[in-house]
């Protein structure tokens, strides 16, 4: 019998896992079909932001959202912590269209995914090369400057294993920079559903936590303790271990 229950329970989790692949492929191709033609980069962002919600709903993964409240009306950078590949959708989802995201360049040569980055307006960086990645810190602090409102995962990549690793400046210094607020975001359940490693996603619940947000010459003195700040507010609700201190 017990075998025979872990068996169907396999087979629901397989199950469950492709009807979620399904359903990111279909509207994944649908709204990259449409970003082909739809002109604007505010239309494509917001086009995407739809297909993001449509998406995790029919997933079964909407996610709770708790202090949206909280998020500045306005340009401003958002920091979050990074445990899966749909961390990504799940911002996109739940945040105002404004708002453009940095990844790693790895993303931009991945199909479908990497053209409806560059459709609207993702930055590219590259932890590889000094001079791509100078390059992209250069349009980073640009945008910033310009006072657009920015995405990062500061701890740059994500791992199956928990735990919050150490962050990169870019993002603070942007926000220093940009004179602009920047507020963390925590996100729960991701990694459970689906890790690092792991392609087929299982049932889970996805909550994200907006904190306040901190601004320098207010919360802080420069852009260190800025990210200092920030990693406290996430790391205190999150419930993984501090990798950085490993």
């Amino acid at each position: 019998m017990y075998r025979l229950f872990n068996g169907l329970k396999r087979a629901i989790f397989a199950i469950y896992g492709l009807w979620v692949w399904l359903v990111f492929m279909i509207f994944g191709s649908a709204v990259t079909l449409l970003l082909v033609i739809v002109p604007g980069i505010d239309a494509r962002r917001k086009l995407t932001r739809n297909g993001a919600i449509i998406s995790l709903a029919l997933s079964g993964l909407r996610p709770r959202i708790s202090g949206l409240e909280l998020l500045p009306n306005e340009p401003g950078v958002v920091v979050a912590n990074h445990a899966s590949y749909l961390d990504g959708i799940v911002m996109t989802a739940i945040l105002p269209a404004r708002f453009q995201y940095v990844v790693k360049q790895e993303m931009s040569s991945v199909p479908l995914a990497g053209y409806l980055l560059k459709r609207i307006g993702t930055q590219f960086v590259s932890r590889a090369h000094a001079q791509s990645s100078a390059g992209g810190a250069r349009r980073i602090m640009k945008a910033a400057k310009n006072q657009q409102s920015i995405v990062f995962f500061p701890e740059g990549t994500f791992v199956a294993e928990p735990g919050l690793k150490k962050f990169h400046s870019g993002a603070f210094i942007s926000a220093a920079s940009g004179e602009m607020p920047i507020t963390p975001v925590v996100i729960h359940g991701t990694r459970k559903i689906l890790p690092a490693e792991q392609w087929l996603a299982r049932p889970g619940h996805i909550d994200v936590m907006l904190k306040s947000a901190h601004r320098i010459g207010v919360d802080a003195k420069d852009a260190k303790q800025l990210k200092l700040l920030c990693r406290e507010s996430i790391l205190a609700e999150l419930n993984e271990p501090d990798t950085a201190q490993s």
